[in-house]
């Protein structure tokens, strides 16, 4: 699983997906996560404003992250 650091409250989860080389613009990150295609928590998610805070983890293509505090 990898471990992406945020240094505020949360993060969106299209832009997680872009700060994780997942995907390459917030176009893509769009289509995948409308689709269908992306977890959270285990649970398809079609909200690409969700907000995502240390422990949660999403799932995209095989590939797992979840996210941390930078300071912590």
């Amino acid at each position: 699983m990898d471990i992406i650091n945020i240094t505020t409250e949360f993060i969106k989860l299209q832009d997680l997906l872009k700060l994780a080389s997942l995907v390459s613009t917030g176009g893509e990150a769009k289509i995948v996560i409308t689709g269908g295609e992306v977890t959270v928590n285990g649970e398809v998610c079609t909200q690409r404003g969700k907000k995502l805070r240390p422990g949660d983890v999403v799932s995209y293509h095989g590939r797992e992250i979840t996210t941390a505090y930078a300071d912590q």
